[in-house]
């Protein structure tokens, strides 16, 4: 009745409710107009700034997208020209080869000759007054006059010539059908005998005579290409003289005798066996259709083109829009050499933007304006330079590096910006309507769930405030009636639950204190009982390392035994890393044999330690029992060792080596840690014995692995024995004592006493170790020779 009664009471302005709905309506209320306010802000900030990066982006991505593709576009020029270098290259090895071996050149010419006739038997015509082969060969070779003798017959090294560049017939069909597409391939030989080999087969003399009256009567070389062969005997000379390392030599775009085609020709000159001149040269033609192609193809935006240019703005491919927008003008003219040029120059553009196009080195992006039916155009233009190459135009080979130009009007790549910063702006608009309904929105259901959640929320805190002021008057039988789930059903639980526990204490609280009190002695006694036997067994098990630490210690040698020896001097120290170690030694002597071991028991602790006094037990046995012999001795030991492992169920095993003496020779068997010898003459050797044994106790019979070594011990040596407590003992740095600096101190100590070697290296260890904990037993022998 009171939880209803309060919840059905007019919400008062100093109401716990009142409270709420002001302060947390408020708060969302402001919330709402402040976070809208500046989602607005941010969505006209974010047009803005869109607008400006899409603006940026798109202008950035445009460039690149005209750079790269200039970038591929000149990728694909390039690879046509090396594609043809390459079959030049080819071209040319062959004709070389058979340069370079007169024997066999002769043999494959004399081959030739025989098997196609028609490849090196010339007819002479009267009125062109030259000899040339007849059609059906694979290829077509022309002799000048001048190089025909009275008889209208070939000089005999002109006809060798004609026979050895037969072989031109034998590479030339698959390289014109394989490769980059070629016009024609063809070999011309030096400047006194320039026979002209050329594959396919054409009217090539009738051509010439045609196109070139009077070539017959003049040198071919200087009739054609006045000043190449020249560059080429300068290079013979001093190769340094190239302008580009490579002997591929590229003419500028010509028209081709034969073809009538404007083409380029790629030459590779031959050269004499001494490589001290020039032996003619074979050489490619391709068209400059070849090379307009992927020039004239290029396309970006709506109208935008390419063009191919020289390094002196001499256009050798462009399409007729490109022409027309670039003003240039065609013109053909004979050079007085022999071939015609193409003229078609940036530098006399009607365009001055145009004429005035930097060319001597990539700018990037340049923006020109261009006149246009009478108005100034923005343009956007980029120029890339190809690899530069050997290039004959007219006189000596100078270097060139064509270049590439992609060109496109400004206004067809802004067009996309432009549509781009609309649709930002629609969007925008759109956005702030979407935003503004959004707010009012949620400030119609933020009103109505904080109204609703204030009834649900203070009807239960009501609730509890009136329980808790009963509690308050000690009335312990109240408790709360709350539905929800939420928070507030769950803190009504938990009142109830503690309403119940402190009628519960309350009603029966001397009970409780009276059973918590005898819980209390029980444990009390059971702790004391506890601590006892704890007491007990620390006693036992102290005593018992004690006496296993007592015993170990006493089967040592002693020191009168380890003085006994008059041509011997020995000295130990053993300190286990617990109470009791698994590390071993011993000093064993019957008549004239001294036995002197050492081992390492797996662990440490009291089993480690027991295991070692087995081997010093058996050791001691068999060394009475008279076992002289080294392996024997140690099979012997293992099997009784392997044996007592088995029956004491002591998951262990050891390292174990022996040295035998009988006063002449000592013997080293066993496989344990290195034996480390310093001889007197200050020199040291460390012996290995990973093959003079396996460890104990792992194999019932290990005669099998168990080997000698004999080693020389001369008077003032010193042998040093130690186990891997020495060697891996740590410091503070975690780092490791080690072989190197033992083997140190043994050297610095050579000709000092046995005890004294014993005593000094142990204390530098320990100096070495200084607080760092040690983990592994340490045991240390030195046997010196008197």
């Amino acid at each position: 009745m009171m939880d209803g009664q309060a919840s059905k009471r007019p919400i008062g302005l100093r109401s716990f409710r009142a409270k709420f709905i002001l302060v947390v309506g408020g708060a969302v209320l402001f919330d709402l107009l402040v976070s809208g306010g500046l989602a607005l802000w941010n969505v006209q900030r974010l047009s803005r700034d869109a607008t400006l990066e899409v603006g940026q982006g798109l202008e950035a991505a445009s460039q690149e997208y005209i750079r790269t593709y200039a970038d591929s576009t000149a990728a694909q020029v390039s690879l046509l020209l090396r594609q043809v270098h390459n079959d030049v290259d080819t071209l040319a090895g062959v004709l070389q080869a058979q340069i370079d071996n007169p024997t066999r050149n002769s043999d494959v010419g004399t081959a030739i000759a025989r098997t196609s006739p028609g490849s090196v038997n010339l007819s002479y015509d009267e009125k062109g007054k030259w000899s040339q082969n007849a059609p059906g060969s694979a290829s077509v070779v022309s002799v000048w006059g001048y190089l025909l003798g009275q008889d209208h017959q070939p000089r005999p090294d002109v006809a060798r010539d004609i026979e050895t560049s037969a072989v031109l017939d034998l590479v030339a069909p698959s390289l014109l059908q394989h490769g980059a597409s070629k016009l024609q391939m063809y070999y011309i030989g030096p400047k006194a005998r320039p026979i002209f080999r050329t594959a396919p087969y054409t009217d090539q003399a009738q051509t010439f005579d045609r196109l070139y009256p009077g070539h017959n009567e003049a040198d071919f070389w200087d009739f054609f290409f006045p000043g190449l062969y020249e560059s080429w005997q300068s290079w013979a000379r001093d190769a340094k003289t190239r302008p580009v390392g490579d002997d591929i030599t590229q003419t500028a775009p010509y028209t081709d005798a034969i073809t009538g085609k404007l083409i380029v020709s790629f030459f590779h000159p031959l050269w004499t066996a001494d490589r001290k001149d020039v032996a003619g040269t074979a050489g490619a033609d391709i068209t400059l259709d070849q090379l307009a192609q992927t020039v004239e193809n290029v396309k970006v935006a709506q109208s935008g083109f390419g063009f191919l240019a020289m390094s002196d703005g001499n256009v050798v491919a462009i399409n007729s829009t490109g022409e027309k927008t670039l003003g240039l003008v065609s013109a053909s003219g004979a050079s007085g050499t022999g071939v015609t040029g193409l003229e078609r120059s940036l530098k006399g553009s009607s365009q001055p933007a145009i004429a005035k196009l930097a060319l001597d080195r990539e700018q990037g992006i340049q923006h020109l304006l261009l006149q246009r039916d009478g108005n100034e155009v923005p343009y956007i233009v980029i120029v890339k330079k190809l690899p530069a190459t050997n290039l004959w135009s007219s006189g000596p080979v100078r270097q060139e590096a064509m270049l590439l130009g992609v060109v496109v009007p400004e206004r067809e790549i802004d067009a996309s910006l432009y549509a781009a910063q609309a649709k930002i702006s629609e969007a925008t608009n759109r956005i702030v309507i979407y935003q503004i309904l959004a707010i009012l929105m949620s400030l119609l259901i933020v009103a109505i769930a904080v109204f609703a959640a204030s009834k649900r929320i203070t009807s239960g805190i009501r609730a509890l405030a009136g329980a808790a002021k009963r509690i308050e008057a000690q009335d312990y039988s109240v408790r709360v009636a709350i539905s929800s789930k939420d928070e507030v059903g769950v803190a009504g639980e938990a009142f109830n639950r503690m309403a119940e526990r402190i009628s519960y204490h309350t009603e029966n609280l001397e009970q409780l204190v009276e059973e918590r009190t005898a819980q209390i002695e029980d444990a009390k006694e059971e702790i004391s009982a506890l601590n006892a036997q704890l007491q007990r067994e620390n006693r036992r098990l102290g005593t018992e390392l004690a006496v296993a630490e007592r015993i170990q210690m006493m089967v040592l040698p002693l020191q009168q035994e380890l003085e006994e020896f008059q041509d011997i001097e020995i000295a130990a120290y053993m300190r286990p890393a617990e109470e009791v170690g698994g590390d071993y030694y011993d000093v064993l002597k019957n008549g004239k044999r001294l036995k002197i071991g050492i081992g390492d028991v797996t662990g440490h602790g009291l089993e480690s330690g027991v295991l070692m006094l087995m081997v010093q037990s058996v050791a001691r046995a068999l060394q009475e029992a008279g076992n002289t012999d080294a392996v024997e001795f140690l099979a012997n030991l293992n099997s009784a060792l392997f044996k007592n492992i088995v029956r004491t169920r002591i998951d262990k095993h050891l390292t174990l080596a022996f040295l035998d003496y009988d006063g002449k020779e000592m013997i080293l068997s066993g496989q344990h840690e290195e034996v480390v010898i310093v001889r007197a003459n200050g020199e040291i050797q460390r012996i290995d014995t990973m093959e003079l044994g396996i460890p104990i106790g792992l194999e019932a019979d290990i005669s099998a692995f168990i080997k000698t070594r004999e080693i020389a011990f001369e008077k003032g040596d010193l042998i040093l024995l130690h186990t891997d407590g020495v060697t891996e003992a740590e410091n503070d740095a975690g780092e490791l004592f080690g072989m190197e600096r033992l083997c140190r101190e043994a050297l610095r100590l050579k000709d000092q006493s046995a005890e004294k070697v014993v005593s000094e290296i142990v204390a530098t260890l320990m100096l070495f170790i200084g607080s760092q904990k040690i983990y592994d037993d340490i045991t240390l022998l030195a046997v010196r020779h008197r």
